[in-house]
């Protein structure tokens, strides 16, 4: 059986998630988009990329580099404990 649509579909356009952050980033952007028009800085556009990969590793790093500080805390605070409960235990 074929899926048939109600007529109503038939002449809707299918507008994504990522158009509509485009739009409201910027309206004529989505526009030129829709439209066909690519951008003609590139080079620009490649570099942009790029150092938000870079941005988001350092992120990454950053956000381990915490991680373990909480952790060496935790382990620092946990042997101050015991060597507290020894000290006062003899």
């Amino acid at each position: 059986m074929q899926n048939q649509q109600p007529h109503i579909y038939k002449h809707m356009t299918i507008i994504r998630s990522s158009e509509i952050g485009t739009y409201l980033y910027c309206q004529r952007a989505w526009w030129y988009r829709k439209s066909g028009y690519e951008p003609q800085n590139q080079a620009e556009l490649a570099a942009g990329i790029h150092a938000h990969d870079q941005h988001g590793s350092k992120v990454q790093k950053a956000d381990t580099l915490r991680k373990l500080a909480y952790f060496l805390l935790l382990a620092a605070g946990i042997l101050a404990i015991v060597s507290l409960i020894l000290q006062f235990s003899s």
